[in-house]
């Protein structure tokens, strides 16, 4: 069984690339989506500046997040709205062409660039910003944008890979891969921000919190492990034969030497602790378990006495 972590709405786009390049039955395949604390990414609107309109991006500044998009966009629209500001976090050797850009168009007070980022520092600069930017080339799930959405922003985006299916339509702007449709988009959202026709932050939280949790994440795997165990295993010639085939000659001999390998280690190490020397972990899990029906039996004691009392 093969784990992907990907997106949750419609899990299409990543199980099928997963399936196509790996040529694997698509009933083994299961997609498992990331998660976002929501805790940790909450709106603040007290933090924005609302005598502009700030658009803020936070990636790693290479060419595969569409950096060289960024440095088209900069210039197009802070040319159009004199109350436009960029505030970019991340660090890449894309970081050049962006001061290039701030350099040749002396914007140097609207565009700020702030380097690399802790993660606990991501949700301070998000608060500051009105709409996010995601301009990636190539992308199987943005958690970026979740985190942009999660702190309130409009959020606007290239459509390009699973990112289509990580929020629902009313919460994210979809574009082209290029300059003009970015644009667009963005002007879209401007607009709709300075007429004040967009949802407040806290409503766009609150539809956000519940869609990508670590409890969605910790049920969806453990029912797929379930079904794991469920399966039987197939004996060792036949998962020697499985390589062979799915990853063509070199790669295949290559992965089967490696799995005899690892199945003589393993061999050695029952050798050495046979099964019957550890210890087996009881299920202390829900009221039907081992520990549950323990606790049960000593209520139900607990409650004789005190009755026979």
């Amino acid at each position: 069984m093969m784990l992907c972590s990907t997106p949750r709405l419609w899990d299409s786009t990543p199980k099928e690339n997963t399936v196509l390049r790996a040529a694997l039955d698509p009933e083994i395949v299961s997609v498992i989506p990331n998660a976002v604390d929501p805790t940790d990414f909450t709106p603040d609107p007290c933090r924005r500046d609302n005598s502009k309109v700030t658009i803020v991006v936070i990636s790693r500044l290479v060419y595969r997040k569409g950096i060289d998009l960024l440095s088209g966009i900069i210039p197009e629209l802070c040319g159009k709205h004199p109350d436009l500001c960029f505030l970019i976090g991340g660090e890449g050797p894309k970081r050049i062409v962006l001061e290039e850009v701030r350099e040749k168009y002396q914007l140097h007070d609207r565009v700020r660039l702030l380097g690399a980022l802790d993660h606990k520092d991501v949700r301070d600069v998000l608060v500051q910003g009105h709409i996010f930017l995601n301009t990636s080339l190539t992308e199987a799930f943005c958690m970026a944008i979740v985190e942009g959405a999660s702190c309130g922003l409009q959020v606007v985006s290239t459509r390009v890979g699973g990112i289509p299916e990580v929020l629902p339509d009313e919460l994210v702007t979809l574009c082209e891969p290029s300059v003009r449709s970015l644009c667009d988009g963005l002007e879209t959202v401007i607009a709709r921000i300075r007429t004040g026709n967009v949802a407040s932050p806290a409503t766009i939280h609150r539809k956000v919190r519940t869609l990508y949790t670590w409890r969605n994440v910790a049920e969806r795997t453990e029912k797929v492990y379930n079904r794991v165990c469920r399966e039987p295993v197939l004996p060792f010639s036949e998962r020697l034969h499985r390589l062979w085939s799915q990853c063509g000659a070199v790669a295949g001999s290559i992965f089967s030497f490696f799995a005899v390998i690892s199945f003589l280690f393993l061999l050695l190490l029952q050798w050495l602790r046979p099964d019957h020397l550890i210890d087996v972990a009881i299920d202390s899990s829900g009221p039907h378990s081992r520990t549950g029906q323990q606790l049960s039996k000593k209520k139900v004691k607990h409650y004789t006495q005190l009755c026979q009392d």
